[in-house]
């Protein structure tokens, strides 16, 4: 197949500024790029305009893809409804395409019914907030079994029934492999998270983030054959390589080189 067409994750670096960030993704051959309102001392966080952020893409002629995310999306109510607009402004003003979509991950909102009614409450929220700005909501199920919105075919129907080309969803290797559905819906993918698993004194119902870190020969969560099956099944969107939150990735000295043996370890299995 051709070549992956790669994207990269500001969690593979969350130490370097966003400059730098840049410069590392432009230094991969990597062409767009997630930035992420998360991480302490940096954009978006630090109180850096949109502005910047899109002088900075600008100048290593970089596509934002998404901003990393509003979180509790599907818990619709005053607080969320703020969040979300500055959030969608700040997409929209930075240049960003979309804006990821966390749904609540703490045990409550489960409940079969009320996670659905949730689910589209929050959805019919969104889209015009998000048409407005012309950005894609991505919504994103996580695998946890404590999340309350765990399965994407439960995205998937709502949105059809909502959505129409407002939505798209998130496929995250690590989730998807946790939430044990094999359904995977690539004509409504707009988005793919990569991050492997390598420990193998952890079982898959207590992995978490920290165990999360760039893919290799030792991968647990078999990424090669999810990104296999989302290209045979024709999806051709940027794969967000990588989402890796485990304390030693972010350590690394050299996060390019480890980055690109990665990435050559991926394009050789797909």
């Amino acid at each position: 197949m051709t070549a992956l067409p790669f994207a990269l994750n500001h969690m593979a670096a969350p130490g370097l500024p966003l400059d730098a960030f840049f410069a590392l993704a432009k230094s991969l051959g990597i062409s767009a790029v997630e930035i992420r309102n998360d991480l302490s001392g940096n954009a978006i966080l630090d109180g850096t305009k949109p502005d910047e952020v899109k002088a900075l893409a600008e100048k290593h002629a970089l596509t934002i893809i998404s901003i990393n995310a509003l979180q509790r999306f599907n818990e619709w109510n005053e607080a969320r409804d703020a969040e979300a607009r500055e959030l969608i402004s700040y997409a929209r003003d930075c240049g960003g395409r979309a804006l990821v979509l966390v749904p609540v991950n703490d045990g409550s909102g489960q409940k079969d019914g009320e996670r659905q009614a949730n689910l589209r409450a929050a959805l019919k929220a969104l889209k015009p907030l998000l048409n407005a700005a012309g950005i894609i909501g991505l919504v994103e199920p996580l695998g946890f079994e404590i999340c309350s919105l765990r399965s994407k075919t439960e995205a998937a129907e709502a949105i059809r029934e909502i959505g129409g080309e407002t939505f798209r969803l998130v496929h995250d290797t690590f989730h998807h492999h946790l939430a044990g559905e094999d359904a995977c819906f690539p004509e409504l993918t707009g988005l793919v998270h990569i991050s492997g698993v390598s420990d193998e004194g952890v079982a898959v119902s207590e992995m978490r983030d920290p165990h999360r870190i760039l893919v290799d020969a030792a991968d647990r969560l078999d990424n090669a054959a999810q990104i296999r099956r989302l290209r045979a099944e024709g999806y051709e969107g940027p794969f967000s390589s990588f989402e890796p939150f485990a304390p030693a990735v972010h350590a690394l000295t050299d996060p390019a080189k480890a980055i690109r043996d990665s990435m050559d370890y991926l394009q050789s299995r797909t």
